[in-house]
């Protein structure tokens, strides 16, 4: 199975993709978690992304606040799916990272989740690369089916609490 690499432009990102970390190794997904930053370490992040492909991963995730460029820089660097996570900060409450992040030049894609969404960026990372793992399919399938119950079971209570306000 390919590997997820997380990488985060500063270890004060890491309560923030906690979760998808521990969803990936949950799902037996081979993971890598790393601190590269854009700006200070950019050789470093480069030759990360250059040499993912032979290093076994099949997608990245990036999460980065402020100017954000972490998730770009990575995917210049490899035509792996790279996916980024905006991290809301203090100043903009992750505004500027989101824009960073989904503002991309044409040929060099970086999908986008939502400020602080790296759960779902977990999600997305399994369906990628679910396109070549039945077994993570089905799993992805028996979550679905799970989270549709869920609802359905509230919806019901909802329905009865109601009804009896009546």
């Amino acid at each position: 199975m390919k590997k997820v690499g997380i990488v985060m432009g500063s270890d004060s990102d890491f309560p923030v993709v906690k979760g998808a970390v521990s969803f990936l190794k949950q799902w037996g997904v081979p993971t890598e978690v790393r601190v590269l930053s854009a700006h200070r370490t950019p050789a470093e992040a480069c030759e990360f992304a250059a040499k993912a492909r032979e290093n076994g991963f099949g997608v990245l995730i990036a999460a980065a606040g402020k100017a954000a460029h972490l998730a770009g820089v990575l995917a210049g660097h490899t035509t792996l799916p790279v996916i980024g996570v905006p991290v809301k900060s203090s100043t903009l409450d992750g505004l500027d990272a989101l824009l960073s992040t989904v503002q991309m030049p044409k040929g060099i894609p970086v999908a986008t989740v939502a400020i602080d969404g790296a759960d779902n960026a977990a999600i997305l990372a399994v369906q990628m690369l679910a396109l070549s793992d039945a077994g993570l399919a089905d799993r992805l399938e028996e979550m679905r089916r799970e989270m549709t119950a869920a609802v359905l079971e509230k919806d019901k209570k909802i329905r009865s609490a109601a009804e009896e306000l009546c």
